[in-house]
């Protein structure tokens, strides 16, 4: 109910009763009781590594950027607005990540810093859940001597970017660019789009403004 009550609405909306909410929260909590049950082995001491990113597959790399873009955003969520609904959100984004990674193998300490970052992230909305989880993953000290995780920007930042194609202010395409991908190949790489070429096919490309990161707009007469 306590996390329901978070989840449902901001604090300066009204909280509307609702059983479903209730249950879709106690779904959610049973969901994080079984992964940490069905995970336990990545907390045994032999397998409490550090993560070394260099040797990580690509779904381990994106569990662990997960698993970071996730603490930005909570802390961000309760630290400015104190936006609890839109904190539990991103814990619960991060639960299906984790659910989704461990259908295959999962490097040990990718798994384990993701579900430790769980608890921490929740022990606000839920802390004898949490607590108890805590103990039961083999910590010998309580939860709430634990610091507020802290996030890697390097290990938050995607890979890939996608950037909308405009011609004359209106949506043609998209383009997935790796983050470091120069202004000027963006903008050849737009001018070559296969859906965008149709809309530009015989005009006359004035100028391509670009926004960093975001968008590509080509105008055409």
């Amino acid at each position: 109910m306590r996390l329901f009550a978070l989840f449902a609405a901001p604090p300066e909306r009204d909280l509307e009763w609702n059983s479903q909410g209730v249950e879709g929260c106690f779904r959610f909590l049973s969901r994080v009781f079984r992964l940490i049950h069905a995970s336990l082995d990545c907390f045994v001491p032999e397998k409490t590594d550090a993560i070394d990113i260099a040797t990580l597959t690509p779904a381990d790399r994106q569990l662990h950027r997960k698993t970071h873009q996730t603490i930005r955003r909570v802390t961000e969520s309760i630290e400015k607005d104190f936006h609890f609904n839109t904190a539990i959100s991103g814990v619960m984004e991060l639960v299906n990540q984790i659910s989704a990674e461990t259908a295959q193998p999962t490097a040990s300490s990718v798994l384990r810093e993701a579900l430790e970052t769980v608890l921490l992230l929740l022990f606000p909305m839920v802390p004898h859940f949490c607590e108890e989880m805590w103990q039961l993953t083999g910590h010998s000290q309580t939860l709430q001597t634990q610091a507020w995780p802290s996030f890697d920007p390097a290990a938050a930042e995607e890979d890939e970017l996608t950037i909308v194609i405009q011609v004359n202010g209106k949506l043609r395409g998209r383009l997935t660019v790796a983050t470091d991908t120069g202004e000027e190949e963006i903008k050849q790489l737009a001018l070559v789009d296969e859906k965008v070429i149709s809309f530009i096919a015989g005009k006359t490309v004035q100028k391509i403004i670009v926004v960093k990161d975001k968008l590509v707009n080509i105008v055409i007469k």
